[in-house]
């Protein structure tokens, strides 16, 4: 058998994949003519043609070589399928390699978040975000604000993040060398690591946030958030809590599997979660298996624009059964279900397969028919939803669909302040951070502040890099400048998780949050009465 080359293994990805949708319309579409289904082919057949003809012209006569993983992977394929929805995807080998990690929680390497930065030259440099807690980048002493320099001798300058990533990873037990710059003085520091399994929690944060309270973040939902879940709430001493706050803030989504699990075990058991139908597939409906055991501590869940998918799957369940106060804002509005289809060569397309419904029937996508990709991703306005799918809670409540979840109770986060926003797009504090700890090499106790003195050292230090300081404004956000600065040196005198709780304890709207736990409470002991009410009719 002749052996293809990879750029002709990748043209023929397109003849591949439209041949497989036209084999899954006939699996699990409806029933159609054979002289319909000759006519399809034919059509079908044409394109293919026509587009092999095309690619032929510009392959031959285009001004530059042309990388055909690249006319293919990034140009036609994703052009096919922008015509679909906003969700539909195609992933290359690579990129769905990244997604089926991202989904296991778990990877080989040495545990740490990095990103990419250009220094005053202009050259591209990779600092180290994080090391994850007990990682062994974290055990090796490297901290925040490092310029990762090297790996194995290979210089990072100029590398992409995702480049620099790479070479990080690798089998477990692998030793792996890392040579970082620190401080203003970029003195040298290189460390020997051997890799291990990094497993990263979708539960980051567990913790009473007041006697009684306790609070929950899950950052996405992937193999692990039910388990997660549940060993969070088992840490809180489930039982006995009087309220939770459970945090869906830029939450993305993931696997409904998850999601299902966690709005399981806080809803009765038996009650339907979500429901999902599409053209070519039946509707099918999850219900809480397991069920809350009869718990019925007030439940106040967080969300934001950034909230999608699996979250609001779990927020809108919690609302339709009155489990649950929404507070925040108005949530994305993702309601698609994406099943992965495995393609040649390791290649994967994720195609909108049907419509996820709350418990009451509302539609949880927003209408996206009208509107540029763009402007369906940054919308300015969260309010949008369909004034004709109007439902009802289980205590008669109205609620809508088509907009994403609304919150019974609206909160504006506070924004940054011009200073504030400006010191941090300029790096200000991640530098003064970088300084700091450049001149004070004592270690800072527990529980340390970042106080007044330090205000004063910070705001010298900014006049001495020639920094355009306004101090008017430096004297109205000095409490939010002083939180920010808290935060980032909390990550490098301690860890990334002190710097987040710290972060939590603060935070404004959590607060509020906190405050709305009677509405919460309330809202379920309505529930239960009309319930009761209704059972006995």
């Amino acid at each position: 058998m002749a052996i293809i080359p990879r750029k002709r293994r990748s043209f023929l990805l397109i003849p591949v994949l439209v041949v497989a949708s036209a084999i899954v319309g006939g699996l699990y579409g409806p029933n159609a003519q054979v002289a319909s289904a000759a006519t399809g082919d034919d059509d079908i057949s044409a394109s293919v043609r026509d587009f092999t003809r095309l690619y032929s012209t510009v392959e031959q006569n285009f001004a530059d070589p042309v990388n055909a993983d690249k006319a293919i992977y990034n140009g036609a394929i994703p052009g096919m399928l922008r015509t679909l929805d906003p969700h539909s995807n195609f992933f290359d080998p690579k990129a769905l390699a990244q997604m089926r990690e991202d989904q296991r929680g778990h990877y080989y390497g040495v545990g740490m978040r990095i990103e990419g930065r250009q220094n005053q030259a202009g050259v591209m440099q990779t600092i180290i975000v994080e090391p994850f807690v007990g990682s062994p980048a974290y055990k090796a002493g490297l901290r925040p604000n490092d310029v990762l320099a090297s790996v194995n001798g290979k210089p990072t300058d100029g590398l992409t993040s995702a480049d620099v990533a790479d070479l990080l990873k690798g089998p477990k037990g692998t030793p792996v060398e890392i040579k970082v710059l620190r401080g203003e003085g970029a003195d040298s520091l290189t460390v020997d690591i051997v890799r291990d399994e990094i497993n990263r929690s979708s539960v980051p944060m567990a913790f009473m946030i007041k006697p009684g309270i306790g609070y929950v973040k899950i950052d996405e939902f992937i193999e692990t958030t039910g388990d997660d879940f549940e060993a969070a709430l088992k840490k809180l001493d489930e039982d006995n809590l009087r309220g939770l706050i459970l945090d869906l803030r830029g939450n993305p989504g993931g696997l409904l599997t998850e999601a299902v699990r966690v709005a399981g075990h806080l809803l009765p058991k038996g009650v339907e979660i979500v429901s999902h139908r599409g053209r070519a597939s039946r509707e099918k409906s999850y219900t809480a298996v397991e069920g809350n055991h009869g718990r019925n501590y007030p439940i106040v869940v967080v969300v934001n624009r950034n909230s999608a998918s699996a979250s609001e799957i779990v927020s809108g369940a919690l609302q339709d059964h009155d489990r649950a106060w929404i507070f925040g804002d108005n949530t994305f509005g993702k309601g698609l279900v994406q099943t992965v289809y495995p393609l040649a060569e390791n290649t994967g397309l994720a195609l909108t397969t049907a419509h996820y419904y709350t418990p009451s029937g509302r539609l949880i996508q927003r209408d996206y028919s009208s509107v540029s990709f763009f402007d369906y991703y940054y919308r300015a306005n969260t309010e949008a939803r369909n004034p004709a799918d109007v439902k009802m809670t289980d205590s008669g409540r109205t609620v809508y669909g088509g907009g994403g979840i609304s919150p019974d109770q609206k909160f504006e986060v506070p924004k940054a302040g011009p200073l504030e926003t400006d010191l941090y797009v300029k790096y200000m504090f991640r530098n003064f951070t970088n300084h700091f700890f450049s001149v004070h090499k004592e270690q800072l106790p527990k529980g340390w502040k970042f106080d007044a003195a330090q205000m004063k050292e910070f705001h010298d230090w900014l006049l001495s890099q020639k920094y355009d300081l306004n101090e008017a404004e430096f004297t109205k956000e000095y409490d939010a400048i002083r939180r920010r600065m808290q935060s980032e040196f909390y990550k490098t005198a301690f860890n990334v998780d002190d710097s987040s709780r710290y972060i939590i304890e603060t935070d404004p709207e959590i607060a509020a949050a906190i405050e709305s736990l009677p509405k919460a409470q309330a809202l379920v002991a309505t529930a239960n009465r009309i319930r009761a009410e209704r059972a006995k009719k």
